[in-house]
């Protein structure tokens, strides 16, 4: 006599990630096929999954620097040391999306460049995490829309708007408060930061992140980054840093919302 074993959440998990065996994941399918809204959740991690390969897989994919495979041929002692070298090397690329953190710390970068770049790679992150969501992508919905604004200009200690995008067919879905990478005077509290979601009539959805910058800034030129499928046009002007990301559309197109952005939020 056989008994079923019940579904576990590692068993979710692993069906999510791709990892479970074929008899086993009959199972998982049987039983989601009775439970829609675990169903939805588990397709919102694979959604989740599948753009953060698309981010982070190429880094996988990168030759070995030569500094470090130079330091494994000197012989057994160092070997360690080179593993050791090598895992962080990954962790650190791992932890930023690829290039843009190197090159934000080049030797000479101008500041405001530099805070252009960490600003992009801030915001392409928290678009593969939030976009996909289906229940739950923002903490407060366009029908508060002046709470939320008051809201999120409150936490970031500066006024902030929520740019009106439907000239470029796309409707506010609402905004959320995200941690930064660290406060104006540098300290170790990251300073809040405003996310303001939009979507299309065909699910297309793009992303403002904004977060306050220290002193004044003139350096309002766009600039593009890109990382697998996430484009990001981002800018500092004056007090805020600014960065709308997406999946969905490709770069002239996402050039022509960031316009509409800018000139909104400079009249």
């Amino acid at each position: 006599m056989t008994t079923e074993l019940p579904i576990t959440e590692a068993d979710l998990q692993a069906y999510a990630d791709d990892r479970l065996a074929e008899g086993r994941r009959a199972e998982v399918v049987a039983w989601l096929a009775t439970q829609p809204e675990e169903a939805e959740r588990l397709a919102q991690y694979r959604s989740q999954g599948e753009l953060l390969h698309a981010l982070y897989d190429p880094v996988l994919d990168e030759p070995v620097p030569e500094r470090l495979r130079a330091v494994a041929r000197r012989g057994p002692r160092l070997r360690n040391f080179a593993r050791v070298a090598g895992w962080v090397a990954l962790g650190v690329a791992l932890g930023a999306i690829a290039g843009w953190q190197l090159r934000a710390l080049e030797p000479g970068t101008p500041p405001a460049l530099a805070e252009g770049a960490s600003i992009a790679r801030s915001a392409a992150v928290a678009h593969v995490t939030y976009s996909p969501e289906v229940r739950h992508p923002v903490e407060v919905g366009a029908d508060q829309e002046a709470h939320l604004v008051a809201w999120l200009s409150k936490r970031l200690g500066a006024p902030v708007r929520a740019p009106a995008l439907d000239a470029a067919g796309f409707s506010l879905i609402g905004g959320r408060l995200l941690p930064g990478d660290g406060d104006a005077a540098g300290g170790v509290n990251p300073a809040p930061v405003a996310q303001f979601m939009y979507q299309s009539a065909k699910g297309q959805r793009i992303t403002l992140y904004v977060r306050t910058e220290a002193g004044d800034q003139s350096e309002t030129a766009f600039r593009f980054a890109r990382e697998g499928n996430v484009r990001v046009f981002y800018w500092i002007d004056r007090n805020f840093g600014y960065a709308l990301s997406t999946a969905d559309m490709d770069r002239p197109e996402l050039l022509r919302v960031a316009n509409l952005v800018y000139k909104q939020l400079n009249p």
